[in-house]
């Protein structure tokens, strides 16, 4: 199912997805661009672009989410994954150009441009956004050269959420990817690339068949965002997060390669696959996402938190203290 992201997100462009139940034919809604970095300031939007585009919705389906309620388990301590980085995109750098979530831990920075980089403080890394899938042609290469030889460089966001069909987004081939991803394997050595999975069903049956994987993109890391707290659930749903991970390992990722997404947006204009919107997580709720998250991918190379800056008239970390104390635990 499309998510907003940042920083999707970042991988919000926003795309809303049409209820699974709407009569059949996608429906069309309008993308934001993900403003040039051209200032210290780094807002991403979910799935950013660099242009202004028109996508259509994801496919309906005969999937129907039912109404249910859950409960949470009182956690002592922090329950997530275990990883010494950390990412929340949108909004990292104040009006001073100080980077804004390492008040709640967070290592790892959603950067642009050279200076932003260059300005993070001792210990934070960078995680470079693209957003390019044409494969290494020369806008590429001229996008990830200055960025060699930054020792705050920990790797390329190469695209958010990329669609291998061009049915629901400008069509992105595992054959670009590769070619983007070789290029700075042999270029930028040790840096990292990294993408966001499209889901293509259901939130409550993803599937990631014939898309990407380590062996059709030579990417090294792979997001799933599955955002499992809405209104029509009452609640949240965490048995979204396991079945995505069976998705994934399905569509031939290793766990070793999988990114946890986690929800820390609600509210605003974001519409689910589920006939509902999504609510920002309560404390308890969003340790339960990190405890349900654990076992699954209990060492992660990062783990993301989408997001930090508020879009869309919607609620995030950046807004909420609880949210913050939870991942001020979480990220020591």
């Amino acid at each position: 199912m499309w998510q907003p992201r940042k920083a999707l997100g970042s991988t919000l462009l926003l795309t809303l997805l049409a209820c699974r139940n709407s009569a059949p034919g996608p429906s069309t809604t309008t993308t934001t661009t993900r403003p040039p970095a051209t200032s210290s300031t780094t807002t991403t939007m979910r799935p950013p672009t660099t242009t202004t585009t028109t996508t259509t919705t994801r496919p309906p389906t005969t999937t129907t989410s039912s109404t249910k309620s859950t409960t949470t388990t009182t956690m002592v301590g922090d329950p997530g994954p275990v990883t010494g980085l950390h990412y929340a995109p949108n909004n990292n750098f104040d009006s001073s150009g100080n980077y804004s979530p390492g008040t709640a831990g967070f290592n790892l920075a959603d950067v642009s441009s050279v200076s932003d980089l260059d300005s993070l403080p001792s210990g934070v890394k960078g995680l470079v956004w693209l957003g390019l899938c044409n494969g290494a042609d020369s806008s590429f290469i001229n996008a990830v050269q200055p960025f060699i030889g930054d020792p705050k460089l920990f790797g390329f966001y190469l695209m958010d959420e990329p669609d291998p069909t061009g049915q629901w987004a400008p069509l992105c081939r595992a054959a670009n990817l590769m070619a983007e991803s070789d290029w700075i394997h042999a270029h930028v050595p040790g840096a990292q690339t990294f993408i966001v999975m499209m889901n293509f069903d259901a939130s409550t049956s993803p599937t990631y068949a014939n898309t990407y994987n380590p062996g059709n993109s030579h990417v090294d890391l792979y997001g799933l965002d599955p955002y499992p707290c809405r209104t029509e659930m009452n609640g949240c749903d965490y048995a979204m997060i396991p079945a995505a991970v069976a998705a994934a390992e399905a569509a031939g990722i290793p766990r070793g390669s999988i990114v946890p997404v986690y929800q820390t947006f609600g509210g605003g204009g974001w519409s689910d696959d589920g006939g509902g919107t999504y609510t920002l997580p309560t404390s308890s709720q969003e340790l339960q996402i990190l405890a349900t998250w654990a076992p699954l991918v209990p060492h992660p190379v990062f783990d993301y938190a989408y997001a930090w800056g508020t879009q869309n008239a919607d609620q995030a970390l950046e807004s909420s203290t609880g949210l913050q104390a939870v991942f001020s635990t979480h990220n020591q």
